[in-house]
């Protein structure tokens, strides 16, 4: 029976029918759905306190022997990477498949990167679905692969294939694929990489690459579309879809194990047609892979680079029309919700005429009028270091201006590190950090964190409460209050906290007005 799925959905379906024993990740858009449905349909998931413990949980998964998926949008494999490029090195019993969601036009990202560029760097094979269908059964291809080669494979989604809706036909495996029990086997030899182990293990890493890519050659995964022998396209991900649209009657290659690529077949692919064009979202990847291999294909004029492909651009791609793409319409811009207590928070630093080190989340939204209170915004974690940056640098007058501001769910997730430093080597002027607790993790969602004491699934387990763990790292001046019951308490405590010359600490405790209702729910749950 065929279902209605995102991709999201698609592979998280795909996972609980190969008999995943564990998927773990970060909240992120456009990858949390995934997760998050994967627990529903009965599957082990839980969140971490970021991408690379995720990762390492992940890899001890497939160390043992089982099965693993560990999910994150694309600015989280940069956290990741630390593992990443070392467990590439390493051989996995099971499979681990590691799952980056790219968001090309940045619908909710500081930046649009493109993290086939991983791939390549870390030596990892990379595969590509294109709609709901490809996602389900490229992530039971991608757990053969990782099994059959024990490399870690990643998984490369795009924000329509997330959230897209297509039909998707389920297959029906063994059962025995749920009930996959973990062994372990020393093998500390090719597992810890210390140079004499390392260096030969990067001679194996490009063994299998190799095998890889003449594997690729003939593989499942790629389809050849026949067409005129005019245009030929290369393609992959969700610009296949815009290409069959906007150019029926193409030839079209579209990969779908795009790292390492089939060199011989892009070669030939490319000399039986008059012209080959490659379309493609982002970074010139495949293009400059094509041509490497020696093939002469066109890439796209530049303009088009940024943002996601539709059928209209394509067409101009095809076209290579370099005139300037229609202004898209104006949209309301985001804000924070009525009644947040963020409100609150930067109004008072708006007040003090604070500079303030931000972060993401919701409260990056502060950057907006009416508010205009946060300077800079850089990456998770990021408020601690830039504003000890600042301090560090500006004159007194200005130095004690600066505030970092971020949320509890960042703070969990690369804060803890942040205000080590800030202990380590502390600024002349002291420091003041505002942890925004709105006890959930709003902006991907409503998902839980270390410090809410709830799981993935909202049942109750272990709580780090902010407070304790800043004044156990030695902080002394720790505030925790109700910044919206009081706000000229909190804009009073902030403005003393700016003239000492040590570090504070404002725990602004308000639980998210949005999520209160769920919230009261899950705990409700919990005392039945």
């Amino acid at each position: 029976m065929k279902v209605l799925l995102s991709g999201d959905e698609a592979v998280a379906a795909a996972a609980f029918d190969v008999g995943v024993t564990l998927g773990t990740g970060y909240p992120g858009t456009p990858s949390t759905e995934i997760l998050e449905y994967f627990e529903q349909l009965g599957g082990r998931a839980q969140w971490a306190p970021n991408e690379k413990v995720a990762l390492e949980v992940g890899v001890g998964v497939a160390y043992a022997g089982c099965r693993a998926i560990v999910t994150m949008k694309h600015v989280g494999l940069n956290v990741a990477a630390d593992p990443l490029f070392t467990a590439a090195y390493t051989p996995v019993d099971g499979a681990l498949i590691v799952i980056s969601a790219d968001d090309p036009g940045m619908a909710s990202s500081q930046n649009e990167q493109d993290n086939r560029r991983y791939a390549v760097a870390a030596g990892i094979p990379m595969v590509e679905p294109s709609n709901s269908q490809e996602a389900y059964d490229f992530l039971l291809q991608a757990v053969e692969i990782s099994e059959r080669w024990r490399i870690p494979v990643l998984y490369r989604m795009t924000t329509r294939v997330c959230h897209a809706k297509t039909l998707v036909q389920r297959v029906k495996l063994p059962v025995t694929a749920g009930q996959r029990l973990g062994k372990y086997e020393k093998n500390a030899f090719e597992r810890s990489m210390i140079p004499a182990h390392a260096r030969p293990a990067h001679r194996r890493l490009r063994d299998k690459l190799k095998q890889i890519a003449a594997w690729n050659e003939s593989c499942s995964l790629n389809k050849l579309v026949p067409g005129s022998s005019e245009l030929g396209i290369i393609t992959s991900g969700v610009s296949y879809q815009h290409v069959r649209e906007a150019a029926p009657e193409a030839s079209i290659l579209k990969l779908g194990l795009t790292y390492p690529l089939p060199v011989e077949l892009l070669r030939s692919f490319a000399a039986g047609v008059k012209r080959c064009i490659v379309v493609e979202e982002g970074d010139p990847y495949l293009v400059e892979g094509a041509r490497t291999a020696g093939a002469v294909v066109e890439g796209k004029l530049e303009q088009y680079r940024f943002g996601e492909l539709n059928v209209n651009r394509v067409r101009r791609i095809l076209a290579r029309d370099a005139t300037p793409e229609p202004a898209p319409a104006p949209g309301k811009p985001p804000a924070l919700c009525p009644g947040c207590g963020h409100r609150t928070a930067f109004t008072a630093l708006r007040n003090l005429k604070a500079i303030v080190a931000g972060d993401i989340g919701c409260y990056a939204l502060g950057v907006l009028p009416p508010f205009e209170a946060i300077d800079a915004s850089l990456c998770m974690g990021a408020a601690f270091g830039v504003g000890l940056g600042l301090r560090h640098s500006l004159p007194p007058e200005q130095a004690r201006r600066v505030v970092a501001v971020l949320g509890d769910s960042t703070f969990m997730h690369s804060g803890l590190t942040g205000l080590a430093e800030m202990i380590y080597n502390p600024p002349s002027t002291g420091f003041v950090v505002v942890i925004l607790d709105n006890g959930i993790t709003a902006m991907t969602g409503f998902q839980e964190h270390p410090g809410t004491g709830r799981c993935l699934d909202h049942t109750k387990t272990n709580r780090i409460v902010i407070e304790d763990v800043v004044r156990a790292m030695g902080v002394k001046n720790v505030y925790v209050l109700d910044h919206t019951a009081d706000p000229e308490r909190f804009e009073a405590l902030v403005g003393e906290s700016m003239e000492k010359s040590e570090l504070t600490v404002i725990v602004a405790r308000r639980t998210c007005l949005l999520a209160t209702r769920l919230i009261n729910k899950w705990e409700k749950c919990e005392l039945q």
